[in-house]
């Protein structure tokens, strides 16, 4: 009866200490993958809208002006823009307080989203009345809608221009 009893409990023990090996492994698996956000590097801290169909509920429900970025993720200038978005404090604290953000990587059937061609990067806005805001733009007249690392100045004073206009017209 001991011999029955002492087996059965070696058999126990070495299945445990089999399966606290696998767990580890799948754990460690786990915590070295880094999840995929929908921020693809644009402000992890913020909430962003999945689809732009979503990102133009969220806004006329919330009253808030949308900000669409459009990039590409193996373009340089996108990925220029993208860290100097990300580091810039005054546009993060602005967009997460006042705006709904949408970034794709690729373009929508909305024609009005690329009044001046489909090029990347590219940042749009969009009013909660479903108005294309094609009178915020940036300093390039063959790229209306573009934006460099240099230019996040201008990219706050239009995301400030953007709530004013939210404000006196709607």
């Amino acid at each position: 009866m001991q011999k029955g009893l002492l087996s059965v409990l070696l058999v126990l023990v070495t299945f445990s200490s089999t399966m606290e090996g696998k767990l580890d492994k799948t754990t460690e698996k786990k915590e070295k993958r880094v999840p995929q956000t929908l921020s693809r590097g644009w402000g992890d801290q913020l909430i962003w809208a999945q689809t732009y169909e979503e990102a133009l509920f969220w806004s006329r429900s919330k009253n808030k002006p949308l900000m669409v970025i459009f990039h590409l993720e193996d373009c340089p200038h996108s990925q220029a823009l993208k860290k100097a978005f990300a580091e810039d404090k005054d546009i993060q604290n602005l967009v997460d307080e006042e705006f709904i953000i949408l970034n794709l990587v690729y373009e929508t059937t909305d024609k009005h989203l690329s009044p001046d061609g489909q090029y990347v990067p590219r940042i749009l806005f969009v009013d909660p009345s479903m108005t294309v805001r094609a009178d915020i733009t940036g300093r390039y007249s063959n790229r209306m809608y573009a934006y460099e690392p240099a230019d996040m100045k201008l990219l706050l004073s239009n995301m400030q221009r953007a709530l004013k206009l939210l404000k006196t017209e709607l």
